[in-house]
C-alpha cells in the first residue's frame, strides 16, 4: 500500500466489526500485517478472536466483561479506554502494521471515556501508509470530517425486536 487512508464504520445497524474483520481477512490474503485494538470489550469470547488467531490478524482488548454505564461509567472503563488509546498511539508510531482498526472507539469516545482532541491527534499521527479503520455507532462528526471513507450501517430490523438473544457465532 502507498497510500494509507481512514476509515469510519458506524451506525446503529449489526456489522460494523464484522465489516472491519472482512477488510483484514482480504488485507492478511495479501500479506497485509492487520491489528484490531478493541475498545470496551474485554473478556469475553468473541468468535473473532479464534478466528483471528487463526488468519493472523492480532486482536488485542481493552475493557471489562460488562457494558459500560454511559450514564455513570466505572473508573475503571475510562483507564481502560485511555489504555487502548495510547496503546493505539505506540502501535502507530512503531509502524509494524498495515491496517490498524480501532473497533469500538467511536462507542468509546460518544461515551466521554476518552476525549475527541486526543481521538483526532490520534489520526493526525497515523503515519501515510496505514490504513486506519474507527468503528462503532456515534461516530462524532469531526472524525466523519477527517475521514476518507464513511460507512453507516442502518438498522432496519433486528431478531433482537423480537426477543431473539445474541447467538453464539452470529452476534459474538
Amino acid at each position: 500500500m502507498k497510500l494509507g487512508l481512514v476509515q469510519v464504520y458506524t451506525g446503529n445497524g449489526k456489522g460494523k466489526t464484522t465489516s472491519a474483520l472482512g477488510l483484514a481477512m482480504r488485507a492478511v490474503g495479501h500479506g497485509f500485517k492487520v491489528i484490531m485494538i478493541q475498545f470496551m470489550k474485554g473478556k469475553v469470547n468473541y468468535g473473532e478472536l479464534n478466528s483471528a488467531k487463526k488468519l493472523g490478524i492480532e486482536i488485542i482488548q481493552f475493557g471489562r466483561p460488562t457494558f459500560v454505564d454511559k450514564d455513570n461509567p466505572d473508573p475503571i472503563d475510562i483507564e481502560e479506554a485511555r489504555k487502548a488509546l495510547s496503546f493505539a498511539k505506540k502501535i502507530l508510531k512503531e509502524g509494524k502494521y498495515d491496517i490498524v482498526i480501532l473497533d469500538e472507539i467511536n462507542v468509546a469516545l460518544d461515551f466521554n471515556l476518552i476525549s475527541l482532541e486526543d481521538v483526532l491527534d490520534l489520526i493526525e499521527s497515523k503515519p501515510e501508509s496505514v490504513e486506519l479503520i474507527l468503528t462503532g455507532r456515534y461516530a462524532h462528526a469531526k472524525v466523519v470530517e477527517r475521514a476518507d471513507l464513511v460507512s453507516e450501517i442502518i438498522e432496519i430490523k433486528h431478531p433482537y425486536m423480537k426477543g431473539v438473544e445474541a447467538r453464539k457465532g452470529i452476534e459474538y
